[in-house]
C-alpha cells in the first residue's frame, strides 16, 4: 500500500513588486505576478525527497484559489508531484484563515474518502501575503492530527511510521519524534527547493478542480461572511531614517562621540 503524502500549497502575489492601495488599504494585485508561496515550496520539496527515497510514495498537492491557481499545481507536478487538486469557487472567496482551513479540511476529507487516509501532510509555515502561520495548525486540529510547526530538519524512519523533526524556536530548537499520520509546517531552512524538470514540464499533468459543492463544505463556514477576522488597516510602512556612523580612533573615542551625539538628539 502506497504511503500517501498531501501538500497544502497556495498561489500568492510576488511581494517583491506588491503595492498597497492608499485609499482602500488593500493589496493591488492587478499586473502583479503570482508565485508558489515560498514556505509551501519547501514543504513540497521535503515531500518529494521522501518520494525520491522510497518507491511506494505518492505526493498530492491541494490548493484553494481562483482558476489561475491551477498554474501552481502544474508547477508542483513539473517538480515531481503526482497530482493536484484545486478548490475554486466564489463561495470560498475572501476567506480568512479560519474559513480557509475549513475549506482545505473539507477538501482533504473529500480526497481521503476516495484514496484513503493521508499518512503525512505538509504545509508551509505561513503565506507571504498574510504571515499568520494559522492555516496549517487549524487544519491539523480539525483533522485531529498531531502537528509540529516551524520544522527546520526532518527525518523519517525506514518503516515510515515515525518522523523526527527539529523545530525552530526563537532561542533554540526542539527535537521531536511523532508517529504518522501527522501534519508538519515547514520553514525555508529545511531545504533548497528543486527546479522543474523538462520531463515534468512536458509530461501529463493530472489536475482536478472542485467547487464548494464537490467538497461538501458547510457554506456557513467559508467565505468572507463566515470569516471572523476583520483587517482594520493595511499600509506600506514608512522608510527608516538612514543610520549614522560614529567615528573614533579608539573604542573610548567612539563611546565619547556616541554620547555627544545622543545628547545632541536629546535622547539622554
Amino acid at each position: 500500500m502506497a504511503f500517501k503524502i498531501l501538500v497544502c500549497a497556495k498561489q500568492v502575489p510576488d511581494t517583491n513588486v506588491i503595492k498597497i492601495n492608499p485609499k482602500t488599504g488593500t493589496l493591488i494585485r492587478d499586473g502583479v505576478p503570482s508565485i508558489l508561496n515560498h514556505d509551501d515550496n519547501n514543504a513540497l520539496e521535503e515531500a518529494l525527497k521522501i518520494k525520491d527515497k522510497f518507491d511506494d510514495v505518492t505526493v498530492t498537492v491541494i490548493s484553494m484559489g481562483p482558476p489561475q491557481a491551477a498554474d501552481l499545481l502544474f508547477e508542483c507536478i513539473a517538480k515531481g508531484a503526482d497530482e493536484g487538486y484545486l478548490v475554486s469557487d466564489r463561495a470560498v472567496g475572501g476567506s480568512d484563515t479560519w474559513a480557509t482551513s475549513n475549506t482545505l479540511t473539507a477538501a482533504i476529507q473529500k480526497w481521503e474518502k476516495v484514496n484513503g487516509k493521508a499518512d503525512l501532510i505538509f504545509a508551509g509555515r505561513q503565506a507571504i501575503d498574510g504571515d499568520t502561520a494559522q492555516v496549517g495548525p487549524q487544519i491539523a486540529e480539525k483533522l485531529h492530527l498531531p502537528q509540529v510547526t516551524y520544522v527546520e530538519e526532518f527525518e523519517i524512519s525506514e518503516d515510515k511510521k515515525e518522523v523526527t523533526v527539529k523545530r525552530q524556536l526563537e532561542d533554540g530548537y526542539e527535537l521531536i519524534k511523532v508517529k504518522t499520520p501527522c501534519m508538519l509546517t515547514t520553514i525555508k531552512e529545511l531545504n533548497t527547493p528543486r527546479y522543474m524538470s523538462m520531463k515534468g514540464i512536458f509530461g501529463d499533468k493530472k489536475i482536478t478542480v472542485w467547487n464548494a459543492k464537490d467538497i461538501e463544505v458547510d457554506l456557513n463556514t467559508v467565505g468572507v461572511k463566515a470569516s471572523p477576522t476583520n483587517v482594520f488597516r493595511s499600509f506600506t510602512p514608512a522608510p527608516k531614517a538612514p543610520g549614522q556612523k560614529v567615528a573614533g580612533d579608539t573604542e573610548n573615542d567612539q563611546a565619547k562621540n556616541l554620547l555627544v551625539a545622543l545628547k545632541g538628539k536629546h535622547i539622554i
